[in-house]
């Protein structure tokens, strides 16, 4: 006798997920925007002295630590 192949829990719901359209269409959504948020993350503001903000937040260590938490978004000082 053939035993049933099944597949793991996590794809199983998954592939639940996306055939209900409601939620794909939430899904793809929120994942465009934390697509989108992440490059935007990378483009830095204009007129902006990128030197003097390094030193800046290297001279200050509680600027450093929110730097880190921002994920270096602060010290590129990005949109």
């Amino acid at each position: 006798m053939r035993q049933r192949q099944t597949r793991p829990r996590l794809l199983q719901a998954m592939i639940d997920a996306f055939r209900l359209p409601d939620l794909r269409r939430r899904i793809l959504i929120t994942l465009g925007i934390l697509i989108i948020f992440r490059f935007v993350a990378h483009v830095p503001l204009p007129g902006v002295n990128s030197t003097a903000l390094q030193q800046l937040f290297e001279s200050n260590a509680l600027l450093g630590m929110l730097d880190m938490f921002s994920g270096g978004a602060m010290k590129n000082f990005s949109v």
